[in-house]
């Protein structure tokens, strides 16, 4: 169960593109081994039946695995076949492992893929033929490009299968100043961070983080490699935090979130700094330092005012109320919420509004201003339906019956301590006819009862 927000806990995305996709070329077969289905070779014969050599004529006959096989085979290409094969049969191996009603099971198998069993017949004889002659960094992009090409989902375990192969070719490389080597990695990092080994991975993180730290190198997308290390390992640590926190390891999640913040500073990227300013913060107040979690959520909230971010801005200001609330200072967190109130209306964050609007809502709900707690409920509930959003607006319309019931139960609570007496109890049994505002009948003064309904007993 995560202790630190969801929204913050960031799942791992894609790896990083450190090379552009390179095309497979139309491989150079004979003429029929580019027949991949039954229809077009029916066709072909049709209009080619004369004029077929052996090799041809073996081509019909022969699945397109197997001329793939072959031709590797007559080129030279015996690991590649090897390798070949074994992918084949893991794959076979894993939907047998899987059984009938999985999704594998229904899936095409690999050799039956001929669009897949043309780039790992170019890749695969591209590495080896590069391994032949010493070019370690040739042998490393080929299987780059390998595991770049099995994306989707159900390949998941090819392109794994591919990045680890590239990381062991990557400490071979010598010739670019350990690029390839980071490159490496960041995707091992990833792959063990899917894996569920957050502490490995965090390890791959560190060697690419000190192999680029002060490097130009850059991905397609124009990030340094400097950055990306910076925010994998912002992330990661923030991830291992959490897991410290679970364990009421306070200072450790301390420790790691703190070289999590310096990683975002680092990195350059404001948003990701204001939410490592909160996450250290949530630590803080979790072991029992609040006023050093207040401070450091001021800055949290500085850096979400700056980008008008209204989540960022939301969390910050409910762990605020929350940790004031818990001192204590009911009071304090109310005037805080406020300034939030106006500074959301003044730059126009309708999103914020909700949020300090609920917030304030919920500060009074807490201390029994049942009246108040009511007001601001509404106020927010008006505000997501100017927002005209749905969950928003359901969400803010259930607190407001929190708040109504709870304003109910006070007057409903002060007829049964006076049930004794009849104005009491007749009291009770009108309401329970017709359900309606038990406070609009108060008691007679004689009888020393409270008509307030906002005051509890």
């Amino acid at each position: 169960m995560n202790v630190l927000p969801q929204a913050v806990l960031q799942s791992p995305g894609e790896h990083p593109k450190f090379l552009e996709q390179p095309l497979c070329p139309p491989l150079d077969f004979a003429r029929i081994h580019l027949i991949k289905d039954k229809d077009a070779i029916d066709d072909y014969l049709a209009k080619n039946i004369k004029g077929v050599s052996k090799q041809e004529a073996a081509a019909y006959r022969n699945s397109y695995k197997k001329n793939i096989c072959i031709d590797m085979l007559r080129r030279g290409y015996h690991k590649s076949f090897s390798e070949l094969l074994a992918l084949i049969q893991k794959w076979n191996a894993l939907r047998e492992a899987a059984g009938p009603g999985s999704a594998i099971w229904h899936e095409k198998s690999l050799e039956e893929q001929p669009d897949k069993l043309d780039q790992l017949y170019h890749f695969l004889t591209g590495a080896e033929a590069a391994r032949r002659a010493g070019h370690y960094e040739k042998v490393y992009d080929n299987q780059l490009s390998l595991a770049c090409f099995f994306s989707d989902p159900e390949d998941k375990w090819l392109s794994d299968y591919f990045y680890e192969q590239s990381y062991n070719t990557a400490q071979l490389v010598e010739i670019d100043g350990g690029k390839r080597k980071a490159q490496a990695y960041v995707n091992m990092g990833l792959i063990k961070e899917e894996q569920g080994d957050i502490t490995k991975a965090a390890e791959y993180f560190e060697a690419f983080y000190q192999i680029t730290e002060g490097s130009s190198w850059k991905d397609e997308t124009g990030h340094t490699y400097a950055s990306l290390a910076c925010q994998q390992l912002w992330r990661i640590y923030t991830l291992l935090a959490d897991k410290m926190l679970e364990n009421k390891e306070h200072q450790e999640a301390i420790k790691t979130l703190k070289k999590a913040l310096k990683m975002a500073k680092e990195g350059g990227d404001i948003k990701t700094q204001g939410e490592a300013a909160y996450c250290l913060s949530l630590a803080y107040h979790f072991s029992g330092e609040h006023e050093t979690a207040l401070a450091v959520l001021k800055t949290s909230v500085e850096i979400f005012t700056t980008l008008c971010d209204s989540a960022g801005l939301g969390r910050a200001y409910a762990a605020v109320a929350k940790i004031l609330a818990s001192q204590g200072k009911s009071n304090e967190a109310v005037k805080y919420l406020g300034e939030f109130m106006k500074d959301a209306e003044s730059a126009n964050l309708s999103q914020s509004l909700v949020d300090a609007n609920i917030l304030l809502g919920k500060v009074h709900n807490e201390t029994g201003n049942y009246n108040e707690a009511l007001e601001y409920f509404s106020q927010a509930s008006e505000a997501a339906k100017a927002l005209k959003d749905l969950p928003l607006v359901a969400e803010t319309e259930s607190y407001c019956g929190i708040a109504k019931a709870h304003q109910l139960m006070v007057a409903f609570n002060s007829h049964v301590a006076a049930a004794a007496d009849p104005l009491s109890l007749q009291c009770l049994l009108a309401w329970k006819q017709n359900r309606s505002d038990m406070c609009t009948d108060p008691l007679p003064a004689e009888h020393g009862t409270e008509t307030s309904a906002s005051k509890p007993l």
